[in-house]
């Protein structure tokens, strides 16, 4: 049951999440993405009431198709408002919810299985949906008045935001080189196809998750461990809770990585550092799965606690996006949702075959594999730096030139509001050079 309750998720979000991105430049993301987001705590609270799997997998398509709109949706809104010194902050803040999620989520499933099990006939297991439904909802009315919309078409049930805001973030937005955001049309759709970049941030981000997955197992190999009497080294409970340390690094480190990246504006190297991080577990746990007696069980905990460090590579990879393209919104929804919809295509086979359950914790291929594609990534994304400082960059300056009027039509409206996280204009540095430029039709 587990690999189908995985499997029609995932394929669910494979087909809805590219039309999703399409969809949320038409509809109003404050409609679209709480109106998923409640339709999903619904379908949640259903699971509760199931009686048969065949009713879990139908409700886990529906999931899935309403799921593959909340993170690639969030992390292309929060391209349209944010500032090259400011972006991959706040990318990597949202993105570490997940982690944090995951470190609720085993407290809370405690919590409600010990306090409502068995109240008004429900089990412990059908309470946690109940619940998790009921906060859902609650969140998702919420984004009807939280969620600003666009900056060139803000949300008129926003309370908290007003007008001379969005006057500000567009402002902002031509003073750094970027696009206004727009509806999606069918010439950009087949001038993002056409070009290199879609795919090759597509390769990028798919081999950094895929290459990094390897803590995902974590439990399985704490579960395998045996004293030497052959009875479990770890309790159930602390096979649940040791994990959690790995999850509050996690979480850290994607702060470090994203605070780094602004304040230093830089995103590939801090991509390349964590992938030689994430090679040392590779090589250690690669060599351990082989030889157990020749390194020690020390040195293998060490390793999944360090491959958890190696987290935080997606903010930046998509803060840079926004980076080299920033004169083409379309380019930048479609290329997000293209990399997602592509990890999730292929993980749905491959994690299968390269981790299969049955060889844990040794692994034959999977250490290996995700060593591979962790070259991989240092490989490419210092061909992406070059490619950028050598062509990409040349356009951007292009681009801003046409902005430059813009900026000074727009100071006299903005003019009475300070902006203290305003970013700096463009330095010599290509690295920090955040005011990009360049014509759309010629990436």
């Amino acid at each position: 049951m587990n690999i189908r309750f995985t499997t029609y998720f995932n394929a669910a979000y494979c087909v809805m999440l590219i039309p999703s991105q399409i969809i949320l430049t038409y509809i109003r993301p404050s409609y679209w993405l709480p109106g998923l987001e409640i339709v999903w705590g619904v379908l949640t609270g259903l699971i509760a009431m199931t009686t048969h799997a065949k009713q879990v997998y139908v409700l886990r398509v529906f999931l899935g198709l309403c799921e593959s709109s909340a993170w690639p949706g969030m992390m292309t809104l929060l391209m349209y408002w944010y500032t090259p010194t400011e972006l991959a902050k706040r990318m990597g803040f949202y993105h570490s919810c997940q982690a944090v999620g995951q470190m609720m989520s085993g407290a809370l499933q405690a919590a409600i299985s010990d306090t409502l099990n068995g109240h008004g006939g429900l089990a412990g297991w059908r309470w946690l949906f109940v619940i998790n439904a009921i906060i859902t909802v609650v969140w998702g009315f919420a984004g009807f008045f939280m969620i600003p919309d666009l900056p060139n078409n803000p949300n008129p049930r926003a309370f908290w935001f007003r007008k001379v805001h969005a006057e500000l973030s567009m402002e902002r937005l031509a003073r750094n080189g970027r696009a206004e955001p727009k509806k999606m049309t069918w010439a950009g759709v087949k001038r993002t196809f056409s070009g290199w970049v879609v795919y090759f941030i597509a390769i990028l981000y798919i081999a950094t998750v895929l290459g990094t997955y390897g803590y995902v197992y974590f439990s399985l190999f704490l579960k395998s461990l045996k004293r030497p009497d052959g009875t479990p080294r770890w309790t159930v409970s602390e096979v649940n809770a040791i994990p959690i340390g790995g999850s509050a690094i996690n979480v850290v480190f994607v702060w470090i990585w994203a605070l780094l990246s602004d304040f230093l504006q830089t995103r590939w190297t801090l991509i390349v550092a964590q992938g030689i991080i994430g090679i040392i577990p590779c090589i250690v746990m690669s060599i351990w799965t082989s030889h157990p007696t020749s390194v020690p069980l020390s040195s293998a905990y060490a390793s999944y606690f360090i491959s958890f460090i190696c987290l935080g590579t997606a903010p930046l990879i998509f803060a840079w996006l926004s980076d080299l393209i920033p004169q083409d919104p379309e380019a930048r929804s479609l290329v997000v949702g293209v990399s997602v919809a592509g990890y999730y295509a292929i993980s749905a086979w491959s994690q299968v075959l390269v981790w299969p359950a049955s060889q844990a914790p040794y692994y034959k291929y999977g250490w290996q594999s995700a060593l591979a594609l962790l070259v991989l990534v240092i490989i490419m994304t210092c061909a992406l730096r070059y490619i950028d400082v050598r062509y990409l960059l040349p356009k951007r300056e292009a681009f801003q030139e046409t902005l430059e009027g813009t900026v000074v039509g727009r100071k006299d409206s903005v003019s009475g509001l300070t902006d203290s996280n305003v970013a700096p204009g463009p330095s010599s540095d290509p690295d920090r050079k955040s005011v990009h430029k360049a014509t759309v039709d010629e990436v």
